[in-house]
């Protein structure tokens, strides 16, 4: 199980050809929207955790980039392991995961329902 840190001068990111098979995004997304930050009673996906999920469907692989709430939160190691293997499952993909914290998550990003139930508004 591969989870890579990106450091701020890293650029981009070779993710490979994105899938054409939109159905196989929805359930990575579905995958992903079943894992939770364990303080925040949000998924991840709607969190605004996750970047980019790329499917690369030549070489049946995944790739997910990832941030976390803060560099220092408590399930840095855990929470990434969750979505790689909750993307893996869903697509069936050998599944890589990168964590950036470029750029970093803010509150404000957060969608409107997640403000709502966060008690943000």
């Amino acid at each position: 199980m591969a989870i890579r840190i990106v450091t701020d001068d890293e650029t981009s990111l070779d993710t490979g050809t994105l899938s054409a098979d939109a159905s196989l995004h929805e359930k990575a997304v579905h995958a992903l929207r079943n894992v939770y930050d364990p303080e925040l009673p949000i998924n991840i996906y709607d969190l605004g955790l996750i970047y980019k999920i790329a499917l690369n469907d030549t070489e049946k692989t995944a790739h997910i980039t990832m941030t976390l709430t803060a560099p220092n939160c408590p399930v840095a190691e855990e929470l990434p392991r969750q979505a790689q293997n909750a993307v893996a499952n869903a697509t069936g993909y050998a599944t890589t995961l990168t964590l950036t914290f470029d750029p970093p998550w803010k509150k404000e990003n957060l969608p409107l329902e997640a403000k709502l139930a966060l008690g943000l508004l």
